[in-house]
């Protein structure tokens, strides 16, 4: 049996959006509530779905209370509902995220923030061997689904590389991320789960190269 968001939920999270202030959202929270309640519902069947091509931990549902204490931006409440999962143990690498927000739905994965060991390495990998990457990104099924990698960029070449290296477009990024769009109405049907652990599952190529990577030295030797 499939399971959906809540029809209410792009009509709520849009009025939300209009409207992202104390007062309104509590004279709305049991309309919050029922939306989020069938949310959680819904991030369990991405789960059950995912667990079918892939091992992860238990999907991570985010509060969409905004932390407002450092931010120039006090609305309250985030415009979206999300939730995300890390793969299961030190031998599957990397994360997937779902996100719903009116006209900005998306699913998607990869690497947010890698810290400078990973980085590093991830670097090393692409320098000696860019061509498997590239491999990977191209392939016309993958280009499909995610059209090409994003992610935040060095305006230069990372230390330690020339700025002509022929994986310079490769090396410059910071994070290495992955995204699948989806329209409010594909968001809203009842196939919406399944879709997202497709686009998970296209992830699959792109994930294990980087677990390869980061679960080895620059010899190939396994340090897990």
């Amino acid at each position: 049996m499939s399971v959906s968001i809540h029809p209410d939920t792009i009509p709520f999270l849009r009025a939300l959006k209009a409207n992202n202030e104390r007062d309104w959202f509590a004279a709305h929270k049991a309309r919050y509530q029922t939306v989020y309640n069938q949310f959680k519902a819904f991030a369990k069947a991405v789960e059950d779905q995912v667990s079918q091509h892939d091992v992860v931990e238990l999907v991570k549902v985010y509060r969409i209370y905004r932390d407002i204490r450092f931010s120039k931006d006090k609305s309250p409440y985030k415009g979206h509902l999300s939730g995300s999962f890390t793969r299961a143990t030190a031998l599957r690498r990397g994360g997937y995220y779902f996100h719903i927000e009116p006209g900005k739905s998306f699913a998607g994965g990869g690497f947010w923030g890698p810290d400078s060991s990973d980085l590093k390495r991830i670097r090393q990998e692409i320098a000696a061997n860019p061509d498997e990457l590239r491999t990977i990104l191209t392939a016309p099924e993958f280009v499909k689904v995610f059209g090409e990698l994003r992610g935040d960029r060095l305006k230069t070449a990372p230390q330690g590389y020339p700025k002509d290296h022929p994986a310079i477009d490769l090396l410059r990024y910071k994070q290495y991320l992955l995204l699948h769009e989806f329209s409010d109405q594909e968001a809203q049907a009842p196939d919406f789960a399944q879709k997202i652990a497709e686009v998970f599952a296209a992830m699959r190529p792109f994930l294990d190269y980087m677990t390869d990577i980061l679960t080895t030295d620059e010899n190939g030797v396994p340090i897990v």
